[in-house]
C-alpha cells in the first residue's frame, strides 16, 4: 500500500494528513511536497495527523524530523495528533515526543495554537 498525503491551510497552521505506510518508498516524494507547502504560504505551524498510517518506518520519522527543524526555524510548533498505538510506540522509542507535542486530535491541536476550528 502506497502513502497518500493530503494538506490543508487554516490561518499559518499547515494541516497534514497522512495515510498508508510511510516507508522509504513514499519518504523524498513527501518531503518535497510537504517543504513545497511550507516555503509557498505563509506557514508556522505544522499539524500532523497520523490517524490513517498503518506503518512507518526511521526513513519516515526522518521527513518528520526535517519539517519539525524548519517549522523551529520559522518560529513555530510541530503537533501530532490521532496516532495509532503502533505509531506511537515508534514515536516513544525514537524519542520524537521529546521534542513534538501529542494532542487527541485536529481540533484541539488548531485550539492549542491559537487557530479556532
Amino acid at each position: 500500500m502506497s502513502l497518500e498525503s493530503m494538506f490543508a491551510i487554516k490561518e499559518n497552521v499547515l494541516i497534514v494528513r497522512l495515510s498508508g505506510e510511510l516507508d522509504h518508498h513514499e519518504a523524498e516524494r513527501l518531503r518535497n511536497e510537504w517543504k513545497d507547502m511550507i516555503y509557498k504560504n505563509s506557514i508556522k505551524h505544522v499539524i500532523l495527523n497520523l490517524e490513517s498510517v498503518t506503518f512507518m518506518d526511521s526513513s519516515g520519522l526522518g521527513v518528520i524530523l526535517g519539517r519539525y527543524k524548519e517549522v523551529l526555524q520559522l518560529g513555530g510548533e510541530m503537533v501530532v495528533c490521532s496516532i495509532s498505538p503502533p505509531i506511537k510506540r515508534l514515536f516513544e522509542m525514537s524519542g520524537l515526543f521529546k521534542i513534538v507535542r501529542l494532542e487527541e486530535n485536529e481540533a484541539f491541536a488548531l485550539e492549542t495554537l491559537g487557530v479556532a476550528s
